[in-house]
């Protein structure tokens, strides 16, 4: 997520953007609360792991005020894994599996996509460290400054098919 995004600019002479070599990059790794639309992140440097999404299980437990929680989840290996399993079981958390394939039904997928609107498009950040700064505290004070976007972004409407007539084959 460290390079330079291109803009919606057109123009008749070749523009150059300053690019940062290497291949660093930030993990985010979030949970979006439906209600409230706060958010709890973990962030490093180096990979997600299982080890990562017990952590933020562990935050999102202390957070719930003894309240059941229920987390949304996909199926990457790191997240369907015995121990993730395990550590959301030991904290009463319940995991629901989305169908494969499946990212418009991701709450979370919707919040990445705003953030790199935000964030990366057009944009250049010279260092790593300024990088990192801008996206921690975008995403750190986001519910609060665009209240009225998040209400609308992430909306429980979701089309539903009902009344759907069948083919025959």
């Amino acid at each position: 997520m460290h390079t330079a995004y291109h803009g919606q600019v057109w123009c008749f002479e070749r523009l150059w953007l300053p690019s940062p070599s290497g291949r660093r990059r930030l993990n985010v790794l979030g949970a979006l609360d439906a209600l409230t639309k706060e958010l709890v992140t973990i962030t490093n440097d180096t990979t997600i792991s299982a080890p990562s999404i017990c952590e933020l299980l562990t935050q999102l437990a202390a957070r719930s005020d003894g309240l059941p929680i229920t987390v949304v989840v996909d199926n990457a290996r790191y997240q369907k894994c015995a121990l993730v399993e395990t550590c959301a079981a030991d904290l009463g958390i319940e995991l629901l599996y989305l169908p494969s394939y499946s990212p418009q039904l991701n709450l979370i997928e919707r919040l990445w996509r705003w953030l790199r609107k935000q964030c990366l498009y057009g944009r250049y950040y010279s260092t790593f460290a300024t990088f990192c700064a801008a996206l921690t505290s975008c995403l750190a004070n986001a519910h609060v400054q665009h209240r009225a976007k998040f209400e609308d972004l992430f909306s429980w409407s979701f089309q539903s098919f009902t009344n759907v007539k069948l083919l025959p084959a």
